[in-house]
């Protein structure tokens, strides 16, 4: 039987047969008919009920015109200039399980919080309360990320950097907790009751915008519109960069960064350290002293991970942790080569196990990505090859050149870019990181992380039920041993062979972003977020 032949067999029953009552308005019949049977299939398998699950993913809206970024925004504007994001504002230490959906609402609202309080006197006389509403992704799928939890925290004077975790899990095991907050002379009462999930579709500036308002009784005294734009990144409307230097050596592509370096005979390193230092203000020591901080941060996080007994991470999906299990069996694996992968995976595990806890991670560059570069530094350092951290140092700021090129010309956040954007970018960072920690030309630097990103490209983020554990947890394993491979390649390759360069890559994920269907962007309508059927 041919193809054309085996398309005509294919038939379905009358939808009554099916259990299905009605068929929405606008939905194309056919392909409902077929999502319904998948779903119902699983459901059976699994031993499970639909509960109408089935029809309510089957029922899923038909492609969307995609919303554009405001250009309005910074993170689009940047684009069109130098890269002038510094190591400080890129690995930020915050509580998982996400950069874009807890550190950034969490960073919001603290931000508020900060100018309420420099409110005239007069203003803060009237004020009864304070209510902050989510929108498009954050509202989608905020619950799973603990998005009202940051939220809160911020409100009531808490950093993502000092918060203690411990106070977000209590949030989430007692929600009807009360906080006063004292502005001026009056205090107030807030509770995850004014955290608002709100329109989860309309035309917002960026997918994860969040507005805040402070509240005399039913009158608005002050609001201010925000967006977090990935990584932990904020803007808010009307948003006016801070002032900076100008980059020693500028750059807007990769091409432009391999030819300051080849000119003045510098490692990707040392271009990206030049500029730091006049950017940023600060001197070569207080820059090198900040990345060893993170380091020993992102080891501390593989250690924390691998120490943990097993359990089931919190939320509805009951997934058992399995870094610890790993670590041991890969240990004990007879095949050397076979060991090291094992191990990097377990590494990586741990640590995007500490993210799905909630506990504190760095956003490297994100925090559902957040288990693949404390891998990379952990197999590096002191889990394995027991580099210098002079060596490590040069991998970070390597690293952190491709984050800043993949953000300013594609994106860093899921719900813009898919996962491709998440663990594509950390395992393209990772892959330059082992180049540069050996001394590897710069042309292998950029070629190792060309090759690790290619091969994430079309990944979508369909976190199920919305939180960042399937299948985020095991993608940062992935992401890191898919680093390791990229780093094989390109150094044993001719590196003047390679036919797709790394901004064409970037290129190709930013059309790929562009072009991904919104199901696709961390909203938990598509893939295995409606395939996987929950007990």
């Amino acid at each position: 039987m041919n193809s054309k032949d085996r398309g005509k067999q294919i038939e379905f029953l009358p939808a009554e047969e099916l259990g299905v009552k009605d068929i929405p308005a606008g939905v194309d019949r056919r392909g409902f008919l077929m999502r319904y049977a998948v779903v119902g299939s699983a459901a059976v398998i699994a031993g499970c009920s639909t509960s109408g699950q089935g029809q309510k993913a089957a029922a899923a809206s038909p492609p969307q015109k995609e919303a554009n970024m405001s250009p309005a925004l910074e993170v689009v504007k940047k684009s069109k200039g130098p890269v002038m994001t510094t190591v400080e504002e890129f690995y930020k230490v915050g509580p998982g399980p996400s950069s874009s959906h807890t550190i950034g609402p969490m960073r919001i609202t603290y931000n508020f919080y900060q100018r309420c309080l420099k409110l005239p006197a007069d203003q803060l006389s009237k004020v009864t309360g304070l209510k902050v509403h989510l929108y498009g992704s954050l509202s989608a799928t905020g619950k799973g990320h603990g998005t009202e939890r940051a939220a809160l925290a911020g409100v009531i004077g808490k950093e993502p950097a000092t918060v203690d975790p411990l106070f977000l899990d209590s949030l989430r095991d007692n929600p009807d907790q009360r906080f006063p907050v004292k502005m001026g002379d009056k205090t107030f009462n807030v509770s995850l009751k004014d955290i608002i999930y709100d329109a989860p579709k309309g035309d917002f500036p960026h997918p994860n915008t969040m507005t805040c308002k402070l509240m005399g009784g039913d009158n608005v005294i002050f609001e201010q519109e925000y967006y977090s734009v990935g990584g932990g990144f904020i803007e808010w409307k009307g948003y006016d960069p801070p002032k900076k230097g100008q980059p020693k050596y500028p750059y807007s592509t990769m091409k432009e960064l391999l030819a300051h370096a080849d000119r003045d005979k510098l490692s990707v390193a040392q271009v990206v350290l030049a500029n730091e230092v006049t950017v940023s203000g600060k001197s070569e020591a207080e820059v090198n002293a900040f990345i060893d901080k993170i380091a020993t941060v992102m080891v501390a996080i593989v250690k924390s991970g691998l120490s943990m007994p097993p359990g089931v991470l919190p939320g509805p999906i009951k997934l058992k942790t399995k870094a610890g299990d790993v670590y041991k069996r890969a240990m004990e694996d007879q095949y050397e080569k076979q060991r090291g992968i094992g191990v990097v995976s377990a590494y990586a595990l741990a640590g995007s196990e500490e993210n799905a806890r909630g506990h504190l991670v760095v956003t490297a560059p994100t925090g559902g990505s957040a288990g693949v570069l404390p891998a990379v530094v952990y197999a590096l350092g002191e889990g394995g090859r027991r580099l210098p951290k002079e060596k490590i140092r040069d991998g970070m700021l390597a690293a952190a050149a491709i984050g800043y090129l993949c953000k300013h010309n594609a994106t860093l956040a899921g719900a813009e870019g898919g996962c491709q954007a998440e663990i594509g970018v950390a395992s393209a960072m990772a892959a330059a990181l082992i180049a540069q920690a050996h001394d590897m030309p710069n042309l292998v630097v950029a070629n190792a992380a060309e090759s690790s990103l290619q091969h994430h490209l079309g990944m979508t983020c369909d976190p199920v039920a919305g939180y960042v554990q399937v299948p985020c947890v095991e993608r940062c394993a992935f992401g890191a041993v898919k680093a390791w491979t990229g780093f094989m390649i390109a150094s044993n390759e001719i590196a003047t062979n390679r036919r797709v360069d790394f901004d064409t890559t970037v290129s190709a994920m930013a059309l790929t972003a562009k072009e991904m269907n919104s199901k696709y962007k961390e909203t938990s309508e598509g893939g295995l977020a409606v395939s996987v059927v929950l007990c």
